[in-house]
């Protein structure tokens, strides 16, 4: 594993444990400049709809949960707009109602940011911050962002579990915690292990796999079970 949880700064950021002191924020700024493409296009959008959210998105959640769920970036007219993970759009509408139905949130999921819903010793991410063109971050801007993803993991201190929805997510999650892709394949229902950690794998809850039958219901359902039960036999 390539980074430490043994020490967290008060102000939320992550100990790096490359041998220095360097302390790595959990989150970019909101006029974030890593990214050119992604600068140009969320410019854009704050031109178009202004009165959308178009920064890059927190992550929603207690830092003192132990499930961590990683995405794969901001949806254009879902989180990019309402400013929470996975809100305003249909892959929201699944991953929501299965953390209400194994108990990881609590009140009622309107997809809109001020519903009241909270989630339950859960955290939810994503590997890109900010939303891309088309969906599709490039391999350089999946780099760039993978610094606040360590940061927040990092600051987790009691964090025992994170379900990677898709393949991008899983492959970000191999180099967070410097693991070998050959021997950790992404597959739906997969489960890696990272030191004290454990990663289960999902195909991302997206409308295109849900209507193609790549992944049910019942298939998403039957991994956060499994993460329910595993993290109901930690103490």
């Amino acid at each position: 594993m390539t980074i430490s949880r043994t020490e967290k700064a008060s102000s939320g950021t992550g100990k790096v444990a490359s041998g220095t002191t360097h302390t790595l924020p959990t989150a970019p700024d909101r006029d974030c400049p890593l990214c050119p493409r992604l600068v140009a296009f969320r410019n854009a959008q704050r031109a178009r709809e202004p009165s959308w959210f178009n920064a890059p998105v927190p992550s929603f959640g207690d830092a003192g949960a132990r499930l961590l769920i990683v995405g794969l970036a901001p949806g254009l007219q879902g989180a990019n707009r309402t400013g929470r993970p996975f809100t305003g759009d249909y892959a929201g509408d699944l991953l929501y109602s299965t953390l209400l139905r194994y108990g990881f949130a609590k009140g009622q999921f309107l997809a809109r940011p001020d519903d009241g819903l909270a989630l339950v010793d859960c955290r939810i991410s994503n590997a890109v911050r900010c939303v891309p063109p088309q969906n599709k971050p490039l391999p350089a801007e999946i780099s760039q962002c993978r610094q606040f993803l360590t940061a927040t993991i990092a600051a987790m201190p009691r964090l025992r579990a994170i379900v990677a929805l898709g393949r991008i997510s899983h492959d970000t999650l191999l180099k967070v915690f410097g693991l070998r892709a050959v021997a950790t394949k992404f597959a739906h229902g997969a489960i890696h292990r990272a030191g004290e950690l454990t990663i289960y794998d999902s195909y991302h809850c997206s409308r295109y796999n849900t209507n193609t039958g790549v992944l049910t219901t019942e298939m998403f359902h039957q991994v956060f079970a499994k993460v329910k039960a595993d993290l109901d036999q930690i103490s």
